[in-house]
């Protein structure tokens, strides 16, 4: 047999086309999808333009304006206080009387007459201020209690008090045939026998504050002088209970 010496197989080189092979078809062209319009935001959905430097800036106005307010009041209320020294007036119930008090009998019942006489000591402690009164209603009334009788209520005028000025005000009221209890006239009878009646004085009237003739505002106030008995009352002189504001109790 002979011998077949094999031929060693040429490569290819790079890129190398056969011309005897058909050429692979060209790809298919890629389809262009249309644009898609922007569709516009809700106006609920938009970003909102922030102000915020502008708010800041307002809040820190307000901010100083109150506190160089208050660190005003603060200064002067305290050269106030050190400049004036300022005291509150001070009243006691100097002096309190019945004339003509005087029960007697009737088909209804008892009555009552008298003439109630009580004089209110008023003291302006403070040197460089002056204190202003309004009209001032007055009731008065004696007893305790259920056994608490109106004597009468009056109207005092205003008027002005200086400084380092002790004013004396005298209040009279009078009732006249006042039908009372039987057992109450006898129990008022009695305690006006022994000077074991109580007595009260009750005034509303209005304060006001002057300085350097300048008057400042005018502030409700309430006096309560005495419940004490009369024999108590010959011997001292009560001092009287100023309430404001319906809730501070100064005495």
């Amino acid at each position: 047999m002979a011998d077949y010496q094999m031929k060693p197989v040429l490569q290819k080189p790079p890129g190398y086309r056969d011309p005897n092979m058909s050429s692979p078809p060209p790809p298919p062209p890629i389809s262009q999808q249309p644009m898609r319009k922007a569709v516009p935001m809700p106006t609920s959905y938009r970003p909102k333009k922030k102000r915020r430097s502008c708010c800041r800036f307002c809040c820190c106005c307000i901010c100083i304006t109150l506190v160089l307010f208050i660190f005003l009041l603060l200064v002067g209320t305290a050269v106030f206080y050190l400049w004036f020294d300022p005291k509150l007036p001070t009243f006691s119930l100097a002096s309190f009387r019945l004339d003509g008090f005087k029960l007697a009998d009737d088909p209804d019942g008892a009555s009552l007459s008298a003439t109630a006489v009580a004089r209110v000591e008023m003291k302006n402690p403070n040197s460089k201020l002056v204190f202003y009164y309004g009209n001032t209603a007055v009731e008065m009334s004696v007893g305790t209690g259920n056994d608490e009788t109106g004597m009468g209520e009056t109207t005092v005028n205003g008027f002005r008090q200086g400084p380092k000025n002790s004013t004396s005000v005298k209040v009279e009221t009078t009732v006249k045939n006042e039908l009372v209890e039987r057992g109450l006239a006898k129990r008022l009878a009695a305690k006006f026998q022994s000077k074991d009646l109580v007595i009260n004085v009750v005034a509303k009237t209005k304060v006001g504050l002057g300085v350097g003739g300048i008057k400042i505002g005018m502030l409700a106030v309430n006096l309560r002088c005495g419940g004490v008995s009369l024999n108590k009352l010959d011997t001292d002189s009560p001092q009287c209970t100023l309430n404001t504001l319906k809730w501070l109790n100064i005495q």
